[in-house]
């Protein structure tokens, strides 16, 4: 197994999710229409920059009480924050909420916030909702599937299984990258080749930019610059 360090994870940060997207499609052409979020997102933070950790996945509810008591509800909070906190790191958190209305209750907000930044996690994607936005911890993102006031019910019903966020299938110890536009994940044999895709398409497009941002622009030089573009290796 390919070791991945935090050090190469966040290298990854320096480019939006929809560049790590693009990059996929060299690095693994097969996954081309496959492991990213396909539908429309709240993010709290824009202008932070991209997360990109190993995955803690978890399930929750909020329409309705757990079926557990006071004691084993302690007991399952207790032992999802410790799942959190495992190694290795950074960690980006995946929720998916399982209730016929997601995000009837946020789970996340000022406390849970701070807490999984305390524990070592860069933020969280989900299909749930967030709330607390003026109070959440400094640059802990959220990228969610909308803002509510109340957490309801909210518990947490399982961690550490595989989850579903709008057609991302994420399975606990993936990599996700996930900023404003919405969150991917990486295969780990492609961490390390990623800058390398970056890089070549960075010149590739810079061909036809170059082209399309100068005075007399037109198709015929369009096409010339398509040109040169596919010729860059």
């Amino acid at each position: 197994m390919t070791e991945i360090s935090a050090a190469d994870l966040d290298r990854l940060t320096a480019w939006d999710t929809p560049t790590i997207c693009n990059a996929l499609e060299v690095t693994n052409p097969e996954r081309r229409a496959t492991g990213f979020t396909t539908g429309q997102m709240v993010c709290a933070f824009p202008d932070l920059k991209p997360i990109c950790g190993f995955a803690r996945t978890a399930t929750i509810r909020a329409m309705a009480p757990a079926v557990r008591t006071a004691a084993e509800n302690l007991a399952a909070r207790q032992a999802y924050y410790e799942y959190v906190a495992s190694k290795p790191g950074p960690t980006v958190v995946v929720i998916q909420d399982l209730d016929p209305e997601p995000g009837f209750g946020a789970f996340w907000g000022e406390v849970n916030t701070a807490i999984h930044k305390g524990l070592g996690a860069q933020g969280v994607v989900t299909n749930g909702s967030i709330r607390d936005l003026d109070a959440c911890a400094p640059g802990f993102q959220l990228v969610a599937g909308k803002i509510g006031p109340s957490h309801a019910h909210v518990h947490v019903v399982d961690h550490g299984g595989q989850v579903n966020l709008y057609g991302m299938v994420v399975n606990s110890g993936d990599i996700v990258h996930a900023d404003r536009h919405g969150a991917v994940v990486i295969p780990r044999d492609s961490v390390k080749k990623l800058p390398d895709a970056v890089e070549l398409l960075t010149r590739r497009e810079a061909v036809i930019l170059e082209a399309a941002r100068a005075p007399g622009f037109d198709i015929g030089k369009l096409k010339a610059a398509m040109g040169k573009s596919a010729e860059i290796h």
